[in-house]
């Protein structure tokens, strides 16, 4: 594969020597395009060496084969490492003043891009405006990660490290895929004010729908009672389990179950509200299994669901018995502790065995996408 890899002028810029090895070493034909402004933090003769490439970044040197679009037009996929806030801003309104600009607007290849700023500038509503400008387009942007910055302070602006960009740029092995992500939890009505719900903050189904977006794949995210989802996908939002079986009646590659939906609902919901010197009996039926039902309908769908248990002990049994019942590919499991955590301890089920996992929503996320990548290889 052609690789573009734009390099600007962060200081950051430094790693993207190592970038340029690693791409190559996979077997990538990498032709490196920095800006006037990286050439201060990481020398030409440097980036030639690397990449045995000669580079020149006059826009009006050899104007005759079109460099601006010639660039641009070979490339299978462009990689931007590290991207400032100033190119981030240029890119978004689509201003083509140099010749990493100008070889974007030219191609149609896949971009990614990979911010580096301090904590500050990358939190600025300028800057993260800016992002959700380019995920819409469908550029792929890298969540920088969270270490020490230049100078003494720490924080999240800093440029992942090489081998974890190279993963997440060669990742969209999804594309041509639609994979439906349910999200949040489901609330099923007492009255016209009140509901039977749960404690689900949304955020496992949020980082499973954006690390498939960031893969490739075409997602549609159906988010039950959520008020924030990301950019660069569908959403549908819905309330209760009956609103969530409406919007799964869809044809999908994959589908991720992760909303926690009702097990129960009142048989008669109160048309107005109820006073509260009434005493009241609520009458509560069961809802429908809408995975085990969207399975058994789409035999050809490769779907995951999800398995909550108070007890880790009995985790795994409870995911196993799930795998069967649900008629699903593979069961996540995981603990009444991960509800409204950021990181969590969870169990992987299918047919060939189980896999233990801990971390971060965002890395168990990641896992279960390679997971779908992993079917579709198949």
């Amino acid at each position: 594969m052609r690789i573009l890899l734009g390099i600007t002028g962060g200081i950051a810029a430094y790693k993207a020597t190592g970038l340029i090895r690693a791409f190559q070493d996979l077997g990538h034909a990498v032709e490196v395009l920095p800006t006037e402004n990286a050439l201060r933090f990481v020398g030409k003769t440097t980036l030639e060496a690397i990449s045995g490439k000669n580079i020149d970044i006059d826009m009006y040197s050899d104007v005759a084969q079109v460099r601006h679009v010639e660039i641009g037009q070979q490339a299978d996929l462009i990689v931007i490492a590290p991207a400032t806030a100033s190119f981030l801003s240029r890119l978004a309104t689509g201003l083509a003043d140099d010749l990493l600009t100008n070889a974007i607007l030219a191609s149609r290849a896949p971009v990614v891009v990979c911010p580096a700023m301090h904590t500050e500038m990358w939190e600025n509503s300028a800057t993260q405006s800016n992002v959700r400008v380019l995920q819409d387009r469908g550029i792929r942007v890298m969540s920088p990660a969270v270490g020490r910055l230049t100078g003494a302070d720490s924080g999240a602006g800093r440029m992942p490290e090489v081998q974890d960009i190279v993963r997440y740029a060669l990742m969209g092995e999804l594309n041509g895929k639609t994979v439906m992500v349910t999200a949040g939890g489901t609330r099923e009505p007492i009255d016209a004010v009140r509901f039977i719900g749960n404690h689900s903050s949304g955020r496992m189904g949020i980082e499973i729908a954006k690390t498939l977006r960031d893969a490739g794949a075409q997602v549609l995210l159906i988010a039950a009672n959520l008020d924030a989802t990301p950019n660069g996908m569908e959403v549908i939002h819905v309330s209760s389990v009956d609103e969530l079986e409406q919007a799964m009646n869809r044809e999908v590659d994959a589908v991720v179950m992760a909303a926690a939906v009702s097990d129960y609902r009142v048989e008669d919901p109160f048309a107005g509200k109820l006073s509260r010197s009434e005493g009241i009996e609520l009458k509560l039926i069961p809802t429908k299994d809408l995975i085990a039902q969207y399975s058994s309908t789409h035999p050809g769908v490769f779907t995951i669901a999800f398995a909550l248990a108070a007890n880790i002990e009995s985790l795994e049994q409870i995911a196993k018995t799930k795998l069967i019942d649900k008629g699903v590919q593979l069961v996540v499991g995981n603990s009444t502790k991960a509800l409204g955590s950021e990181v969590t301890d969870v169990i992987l089920v299918d047919s060939q065995g189980s896999q233990s996992a801990a971390g971060s929503k965002r890395a168990i996320a990641e896992l279960i996408t390679q997971r779908i990548i992993d079917h579709f290889r198949q």
